[in-house]
């Protein structure tokens, strides 16, 4: 009876890496809605993750099996790559898409006007450039950590019985 108080269910861990995705979700719709912190387009590849993770949380609640749990410690893991790539592109460890790095691609093609005009020209956000850090760490790097941490959730909840 103790021991069933203290471990949780699959369904559980389940509710818990679909509301860690929800958090996170929401804390970067804060920075861009209340901050002011526009996303650049990696930023935005990794919010896809979360989302897919909040809709096979809602899926496993429902139906709490292992294959559930496991598609969402996927998502994660992907989304950790995903910021862990963010991270090296900010940190020059590598390149990262010549779309949003200023190296070509979508701002290559703009005009000097365009990028002159400042109605236009808001809404650039180079990939390759921190918006935002505590501790030494950007958004990106704290995405990938947290994605680590949900995954380690997910795969909790696959392996329960």
């Amino acid at each position: 009876m103790l021991q069933t108080l203290f471990t949780p269910s699959r369904r559980q861990y389940i509710a818990l890496a679909g509301v860690g995705s929800v958090v996170i979700l929401a804390l970067a719709f804060g920075f861009q809605y209340i901050g002011g912190l526009a996303p650049c387009a990696m930023c935005l590849w990794q919010r896809w993750p979360h989302a897919i993770a909040i809709g096979l949380s809602a899926i496993g609640l429902a139906f709490p099996r292992a294959i559930v749990a496991v598609a969402g410690a996927i998502t994660m893991l992907v989304n950790t790559g995903l910021g862990i790539y963010h991270t090296g592109v900010e940190r020059d460890w590598w390149e990262g898409p010549q779309s949003c790095t200023g190296g070509g691609g979508d701002l290559g093609s703009m005009s000097v006007e365009d990028l002159l005009n400042p109605e236009v020209g808001t809404g650039i956000v180079l990939c390759d450039e921190v918006a935002w850090e505590m501790f030494g760490l950007s958004m990106a790097s704290y995405n990938a950590l947290a994605c680590l941490g949900l995954a380690v959730i997910w795969i909790m909840a696959a392996r329960r019985r």
